[in-house]
């Protein structure tokens, strides 16, 4: 049974075979790993909501923004990593491949050395910034100083999964994620239950996340027969360094301004005060899992693009992204429905406060029809950087993000101020949101039908081969 799953789940050349069935072997354990490392955050939230009350829970959604600023610098890492691993696995070099995957490899070391160091010293500053209430600060900090202790865990885990899923392995990074999930439970309901309180969460999830990083080292490693890992390959290489950050640049650059703006939004959203930040975390909660299918799509098509650009097969990109649009598309709409008709019992996951679920559910169903939308942006932004284009991505997600959603945001905020809300209207936080998915959509569209992204092949530099495989 194991062998069978492997098999079907294992590393795959996906240059070969049809695009569909290409795309579903690796995007099913991909998206269950996506939503099991979502339960992450979500597991902290809804036990210190249950055990410690929505003060604490509002704690950790404030910390949020500042610690997705801070990972910028693996954001981009990985982004390059996972571009330059998938093209030249498809292109068959494997001493390229080596080389790229020990440089990666030792950017990490560097990058979490970095911000094991810089994060503490920022977590003040920063939660000043966004104005956070004085009644949760404290607890914010306390949980945001550890999880910037046990940075390296979350980072070597999601960039050597990232290079692991270029390979087309995306079983076995999902089974080290749920060993990894059931142990962060399991200490989360402990630490917390036990009087740590937001602390004893954040000590959970960094534990669990060095194990799962620990397991995915040991299955790279593993793979001799695809390419070598030793100190050899490790030795920063200045060129593919240079090429790493080229392609890795405009990733983290766009998840940069995206962090900067979420502060920003979080001080819109930490004026109406602490109940509307315990809603504003919950549905932030929901929605990192309901935009899960969409970011699998977008990493599979990533990966899918990535290995037939660097085989020369821009025929089985095209195919396979109309495969991947209607999966994306369906599986959209059938979440769309299930929100809308299982949102209160959602949001009571997290708190027994009828006001907070209430507004919950409002800026759930708000949100709704957004997810569609995000499924085109995302498997399409997918195709482009597969393909070395990363930088039409970037600015997408810039103009939606700072020339849309934070405008209208604010303005929204202002032009509804009463005197039953002095701050205005909270729905302010969650239409811009959605004003922005489906502007985003229809920008992305306009951007690959355009077509310039065909010609951002990386591989050709180093003489990949372009002959045409064997038709599926």
């Amino acid at each position: 049974m194991a062998g069978k799953l492997s098999k079907f789940f294992g590393a795959q050349d996906m240059t070969k075979g049809h695009p569909w069935l290409n795309l579903v072997q690796f995007s099913v354990p991909l998206l269950i790993g996506n939503l099991a490392q979502q339960l992450y955050n979500t597991v902290d939230s809804i036990v210190v909501g249950q055990y410690v009350g929505d003060t604490a829970l509002a704690a950790v959604g404030a910390s949020g923004p500042i610690f997705n600023l801070v990972l910028v610098l693996f954001i981009g890492v990985a982004t390059g990593a996972g571009i330059m691993v998938s093209q030249y696995f498809g292109a068959k070099q494997r001493e390229q491949l080596s080389k790229t995957v020990g440089c990666t490899l030792t950017l990490t070391l560097l990058a979490s050395l970095v911000i094991m160091i810089a994060g503490p010293l920022l977590t003040g500053p920063l939660m000043t910034l966004q104005d956070t209430p004085p009644d949760i600060y404290a607890m914010a900090c306390d949980y945001l100083n550890i999880i910037f202790i046990g940075c390296a865990g979350l980072a070597f885990y999601n960039i050597v999964a990232g290079i692991l899923r270029g390979m087309g392995d995306s079983l076995m990074p999902l089974v080290f994620l749920l060993v990894a999930c059931g142990l962060n439970i399991v200490l989360d309901i402990w630490f917390v239950s036990s009087g740590m309180g937001v602390a004893g969460a954040a000590w959970a999830t960094i534990i669990a996340q060095a194990i799962s990083a620990a397991l995915c080292l040991w299955r790279l490693c593993r793979m001799r027969e695809t390419l070598d890992v030793n100190l050899h390959t490790m030795k920063l290489n200045k060129k593919l360094v240079v090429q790493l950050v080229k392609l890795g640049l405009p990733a983290g650059l766009t998840q940069a301004v995206f962090s900067a703006a979420a502060i920003v939004v979080q001080s819109l959203t930490n004026s109406f005060g602490t109940s509307v930040i315990a809603v504003s975390t919950v549905v932030m909660r929901v929605d990192g899992f309901a935009m899960m299918p969409n970011f699998t799509f977008g990493t599979a098509m990533t990966t899918f693009a990535g290995q037939n650009v660097g085989a020369g097969r821009m025929d089985r990109v095209d195919q396979g992204t109309r495969d991947g649009m209607k999966m994306g598309l369906l599986t959209s709409a059938v979440l769309v429905g299930l929100i809308l008709i299982f949102g209160e019992a959602l949001m009571r996951m997290f708190t027994t406060t009828d006001t907070v679920i209430d507004l919950g559910v409002r800026m759930l169903r708000i949100l709704a029809v957004g997810y569609v939308a995000m499924a085109v942006t995302q498997i399409l932004s997918g195709v482009m950087r597969g393909a070395g284009d990363t930088m039409t991505p970037m600015w997408i997600s810039l103009v939606t993000t700072v020339v849309i959603r934070v405008p209208i945001a604010y303005a929204m905020a202002y032009f509804t101020k009463s005197a039953a809300q002095p701050a205005g209207s909270p729905d302010s936080l969650f239409v811009s949101l959605l004003v922005a998915w489906v502007l985003g959509a229809a920008i992305t569209t306009v951007f690959y039908k355009r077509g310039t992204w065909r010609g951002k092949a990386i591989v050709h530099e180093h003489g990949a081969k372009n002959e045409p495989h064997e038709a599926a």
